[in-house]
């Protein structure tokens, strides 16, 4: 029981009165009362996350060094033609001299609208209202999902986005997705990492999957 013990308590994140067990409403159970089956799922799941944290903090170390690996070689490789390319980082690739392996660094823009998306909501608004009747009823529904929020309260960009497919030449319109457009702001980046191996003698790369870009 001890043993048991003291592996629940290096298993959750709070500290747990001696003889107790905190369960999810945060109510402390005396041990006498909690059922084999119980402790038994509570060993299991503790081994599981105890290790895949050990899993993700090498995830995330491997992660730093083929990050630091690429541009100590994209330094190395620009000093060849005596140009250091320090600074904003790039897309790279590198393949290995035999063609089988490939490393991709890829870097995406995150993008976010600011306080100018409320202009280019009213003025969308304004438009699909002033059409009425003769609008069509799936235009109502994009604009109607574009400005819907996540649970967040946050808009999708990818549905925003979708407005700006449309082939709609109304003037007012047009200056909508203007607005829309400079409203669209780069508030950070994030960066992946992609490593593939070739698939026999073809032309086709099979991607190693790490799952290193969430950590």
């Amino acid at each position: 029981m001890n043993n048991e013990n003291e592996f629940y308590k290096q298993y959750t994140s709070e500290q747990v009165v001696a003889g107790y067990w905190r369960d999810a409403r945060g109510t402390l159970v005396p041990e006498s009362m909690i059922r084999g089956i119980d402790r038994e799922r509570e060993q299991v799941v503790a081994e599981i996350i105890e290790h895949a944290k050990m899993l993700n903090r090498e995830l995330s170390l491997f992660k730093g060094k083929i990050l630091g690996d690429i541009e100590a070689f994209v330094e190395l490789s620009a000093e060849q033609y005596n140009v250091h390319v320090g600074g904003a980082r790039g897309n790279v690739t590198l393949f290995s001299f035999d063609g089988r392996y490939k490393v991709q660094r890829a870097v995406y823009d995150c993008v976010a609208p600011d306080e100018r998306v409320l202009a280019a909501k009213q003025l969308i608004i304004d438009c699909v209202n002033s059409w009425a009747e003769n609008a069509r009823p799936e235009l109502k529904t994009v604009v109607s999902r574009a400005f819907a929020t996540d649970k967040n309260g946050s808009l999708r960009l990818g549905r925003l986005l979708e407005l700006r497919r449309l082939d709609i030449q109304d003037e007012r319109w047009c200056r909508a997705m203007v607005a829309l457009d400079v409203s669209l702001q780069v508030v950070g980046n994030r960066t992946y990492i992609r490593i593939y191996e070739r698939v026999g003698d073809s032309d086709e790369y099979r991607p190693l999957s790490l799952g290193v870009s969430g950590v």
